[in-house]
């Protein structure tokens, strides 16, 4: 059987897929954030499909997918390509249909996300370095075993598997105006636009892509599915090269609006959903929350954004926190000239400390040809409450007659 289911997704389809799913998926929370309704003035809600099983919405579309084989197919098992979260929808759906399961991930795939898919009872093996070079590899395995292709996006199961989340949304903020989705290859967003256009033809979908991939915007433009060149983006969620064929086109048809977002904006994101609403997240789960946060006038309210999936590695939510911090404003970096002589860097540290700013590193650079024989640069790294405070510690500084540089 080939991978990619060759049709559309109706209403009906998805209403389908929700009887089949009614014991395996959770009925993920809807929850108000009252910060993001201050910046919007109007409701915003927040969709938490970082709290569905396997941490996001794959398993919808993973098992509706696999529960609808032959007992030929289911015997011959299933493969999937994906760099985590579809794995873990795989594993676990197979798991608990009896089906033996094996994924491919590309290198540097999250470690946690390699662990969970194991601990579903997949075999993962990694290949290449982009998600398309692992479905290469998988497709190969597919043809040499007869284990059947679950594609992470491009089939009608998994398209309708999904929309059940479009079904909730409706049901969970009956009056929405606009719903914003995370977009990778398109299968949670053509599954939510084919479920609620259906009923709610006037509500905006709105699909959010990272900068670094963003596919769909140039084949939306070309009229056809276009793969990107080169793709950069810490959002392995979303990080997706090329559309599906059958996405592409329910986005064509039922989507409003598809926009990107910066790597600034998804650690920004991420670390306000952290702070804020108290929700962890992966970098491609923040991503509608980084276009709201972006530009909060653009979206009529009440409006829902999608947290498409929380499975983030320790190490990654480490950075993202700190990088997110720095975008904030919250971490200030500077290179200060002071005199070479004894309490020279006390007098500098106790200006920062009256600017109420706290010193988290210091490092000396006496040798450059910029600077004087009589004077010395100090790296310092200070933590402060955000923009305008690190504006006002510049100034001060500044103002005591020390050359600063960011």
């Amino acid at each position: 059987m080939t991978e990619v289911g060759v049709g559309s997704v109706s209403l009906a389809d998805v209403e389908a897929a929700r009887v089949t799913l009614a014991d395996v998926v959770v009925r993920t929370p809807m929850e108000e954030s009252r910060w993001l309704s201050a910046l919007t003035d109007g409701p915003v809600m927040l969709k938490c499909e970082n709290l569905q099983r396997t941490g996001s919405f794959k398993i919808r579309g993973a098992y509706l997918r696999i529960s609808r084989l032959s007992a030929e197919e289911r015997a011959a098992g299933v493969v999937a390509a994906s760099a985590g979260n579809h794995a873990q929808g795989v594993a676990l759906a197979a798991s608990l249909l009896g089906i033996k399961s094996t994924v491919f991930m590309p290198e540097g795939a999250p470690i946690p996300k390699e662990k969970a898919t194991r601990a579903y009872g997949a075999d993962v093996r990694f290949h290449g370095r982009y998600l398309e070079d692992a479905m290469v590899e998988a497709r190969r395995f597919a043809e040499e075993t007869g284990a059947v292709m679950i594609h992470p996006f491009d089939h009608v199961d998994v398209v309708a598997g999904q929309g059940t989340a479009g079904l909730e949304i409706l049901e969970q903020t009956p009056d929405v105006k606009t719903v914003i989705v995370p977009t990778g290859g398109g299968g949670l967003l053509a599954g939510i636009a084919v479920a609620i256009k259906a009923a709610r033809p006037d509500v905006r979908i709105i699909g959010v892509q990272a900068e670094g991939a963003a596919a769909f915007p140039g084949s939306l433009r070309q009229g056809e599915p276009v793969p990107l060149s080169t793709m950069t983006t810490m959002a392995d969620g979303i990080a997706v090269g090329r559309p599906g064929d059958i996405t592409f086109a329910a986005v064509r048809d039922h989507v409003d609006e598809i926009r990107t977002v910066s790597e600034e904006s998804l650690s920004k994101a991420l670390l306000a959903l952290i702070e804020r609403a108290k929700m962890v997240v992966e970098p491609a789960g923040a991503a509608a929350v980084a276009a709201v946060l972006d530009s909060p006038s653009h979206f009529e309210c009440p409006a829902v954004a999608v947290l498409s999936g929380g499975n983030i590695d320790p190490l990654l939510l480490s950075k993202v926190i700190r990088h997110g911090l720095a975008s904030a404003g919250r971490f200030l970096y500077l290179r200060v000239v002071i005199p070479d002589l004894p309490g020279g860097l006390a007098g500098l540290l106790a200006r920062v400390g009256d600017a109420g700013a706290n010193v988290l590193d210091v490092a000396h650079e006496r040798i450059s040809p910029t600077l004087n024989l009589n004077e010395v640069e100090v790296r310092i790294q200070l933590e402060t409450r955000g923009d305008v405070h690190a504006a006002a510690v510049m100034a001060e500084l500044r103002a005591a007659g020390y050359t600063v540089f960011e």
